[in-house]
């Protein structure tokens, strides 16, 4: 044999050394890759129900989301004819706030005229019934008076 020959055979050696060292490690490494294998899989078969739920879930959830927008597209018409009809009552009332001033406006001087004329009668009838009244009192104490000196004579 040769000398390079032997080194080859040293070197094979030392090779066969080497991946023996490195075979332990590397079986050992198979192991763990094995049961994060098994780990991942059984994770995979957890969360596959879970994630079908989870889709159920959301599509519910957007039905429900389509369902609140059609009623928010409703509830805003309706608004928006509730906003109309309150404008019109708005300008309803200041027409009738403007009607009931004009109507205040001409009625209040006539009656005004009307319930001083009314003062003014009833205090003259008044009057009148008291002057008639002194001059009844008058004529009877004059006629006692009279009365009273024709008895005296």
């Amino acid at each position: 044999m040769r000398g390079t020959e032997v080194a080859w055979l040293i070197l094979a050696g030392a090779f066969l050394m080497l991946v023996l060292v490195l075979a332990v490690p590397i079986l050992r490494l198979r192991h763990t890759v094995d049961a994060t294998t098994r780990m991942i899989s059984e994770l995979n078969d957890r969360t596959t129900p879970l994630l079908t739920d989870v889709n159920t879930t959301v599509k519910n959830v957007n039905v429900a989301l389509e369902q609140v927008q059609t009623s928010l597209d409703g509830v805003n018409l309706q608004l928006a004819k509730v906003d109309t009809m309150t404008t019109h009552a708005q300008n309803v009332t200041a027409n009738v706030a403007n009607l009931a001033a004009v109507v205040s406006a001409a009625a209040a001087n006539p009656l005004v005229k009307v319930a001083a004329f009314g003062y003014g009668v009833r205090k003259a009838a008044a009057a009148r019934r008291h002057a008639e009244t002194e001059r009844e009192v008058r004529d009877t104490i004059k006629q006692q008076r009279r009365a009273a000196r024709r008895g005296n004579r």
